[in-house]
C-alpha cells in the first residue's frame, strides 16, 4: 500500500478572501440607506451629526495610535463604522460637542484601552450611546420631527395610545437619526446577508424571542398590530442586524449565538414592557456583550480527545 504524504503547516488552516477592511466597508455600505433616509427625514443637521461622529472617531484612533507609537489602524475602516453607528444613535438635535465626546469615549476608552479592534468587550458605539444617555439624558431624549417636539412612537405606545404602523415602517416618525426607517435598515441588512458578512441566526432569534415575550407579557394579548409597532419602533432592527451581530462582542458557536440572541430578546422585552423607559435595545445588547465570555465558557465544544474530569478519563 502506498504511503500517503501529508503536508503539515502552521495555522490558520481555514483561508478566506475576506479581510477586516472589506468587511467594514461592506458594513459602511449597508448603513448608507438608513443614513441617507435620516438626513432626508431630519434635514442637514443630521448630516453634521453623522460627520462629527465619523471624523472624531477616525481622528481619535489616529491620534491615539500616533501618540503611543502603535500601528495606524484607521485604514481598516472600523473607526468609520463606529462613528456611523454613533451618529445613527443620536438625535439630530444633539449638540456637536456631545457627539464628539461620545465618539472619543467609544474609541479611546472602550476600544483602544482594551487593546484595539478584536479586544473590546462591548460594542463601542452602544457603549457611547449608554454613556451619553447617563450623562446627558435630557439631550439624548429630546426628539423633534418637522420642527415640532414630540415623543417617539414607542413612548406614545407605552402611554397607551396608538401609532400609525405604516409611518413607523417607512420612517415618517421622530427618533434617533438611523433607527426610524425599517425599510432602509432592511435594505442594508439584506446587503450584509447577501455578502455573507452576517448570518440571519442572531437577528431572527433576537426578534423572534422578543416577539414571543411581547405577546405573552405585553398586556395586549395576541394583538399583531401592537407587536408590529414594537418591532418597527425604536432601535430593534438597527440593533438586531447591525450591532448584536458584531463579530468581536458576539459568541462564535451556534449554541452560544442562540443563547445570546434569546437573552437579548428577553432583556429588550423586560426593559420595554416593565421598565420606565420605552426603549431597551442598547442596554440589552451591552449586558449581552458582557455575558458573552460566560456563554462561550459553557458552549464552546471540547477539543477531540479531551474529557471533562478524571472520573470520565478513567472509564
Amino acid at each position: 500500500m502506498d504511503k500517503i504524504q501529508y503536508n503539515v503547516s502552521s495555522s490558520p488552516h481555514v483561508r478566506d478572501r475576506s479581510s477586516t477592511n472589506r468587511i467594514m466597508i461592506d458594513v459602511c455600505i449597508a448603513l448608507l440607506p438608513a443614513c441617507a433616509f435620516g438626513i432626508y427625514n431630519f434635514g442637514i443637521r443630521a448630516l453634521w451629526v453623522l460627520l462629527a461622529a465619523v471624523v472624531t472617531s477616525v481622528l481619535s484612533e489616529f491620534l491615539y495610535c500616533k501618540i503611543l507609537k502603535k500601528p495606524i489602524t484607521i485604514r481598516d475602516f472600523s473607526a468609520v463604522v463606529t462613528g456611523l453607528l454613533i451618529g445613527m444613535n443620536m438625535p439630530h438635535t444633539m449638540p456637536i460637542w456631545m457627539v464628539c465626546l461620545g465618539s472619543i469615549f467609544a474609541i479611546i476608552i472602550v476600544k483602544q484601552l482594551f487593546g484595539g479592534l478584536g479586544q473590546n468587550f462591548m460594542n463601542p458605539a452602544l457603549a457611547a450611546r449608554c454613556f451619553l444617555l447617563i450623562s446627558f439624558a435630557g439631550k439624548m431624549t429630546a426628539f423633534t420631527y418637522d420642527g415640532i417636539s414630540s415623543a417617539t412612537p414607542l413612548a406614545v405606545i407605552k402611554a397607551g395610545e396608538t401609532y400609525d404602523l405604516l409611518d413607523m415602517f417607512i420612517g415618517r416618525t421622530g427618533g434617533v437619526i438611523g433607527e426610524t426607517s425599517v425599510i432602509a435598515l432592511l435594505v442594508g441588512a439584506s446587503y450584509l446577508l447577501i455578502r455573507r458578512v452576517i448570518t440571519p441566526l442572531i437577528p431572527l432569534v433576537y426578534i423572534g424571542v422578543f416577539a414571543v415575550f411581547t405577546l405573552l407579557f405585553g398586556g395586549h394579548g395576541f394583538d399583531m398590530y401592537y407587536l408590529g409597532c414594537q418591532i418597527c419602533g425604536g432601535g430593534l432592527i438597527l440593533g438586531a442586524f447591525f450591532m448584536a451581530t458584531d463579530y468581536v462582542t458576539s459568541p462564535v458557536t451556534f449554541a452560544g449565538k442562540m443563547i445570546y440572541a434569546a437573552l437579548l430578546g428577553i432583556l429588550t422585552g423586560v426593559f420595554r414592557i416593565f421598565g420606565s423607559s420605552a426603549e431597551g435595545v442598547s442596554y440589552a445588547i451591552i449586558i449581552g456583550n458582557c455575558l458573552v465570555p460566560l456563554i462561550e465558557k459553557f458552549t464552546i465544544p471540547r477539543p477531540f480527545g479531551v474529557v471533562k474530569d478524571k472520573k470520565e478519563a478513567s472509564k
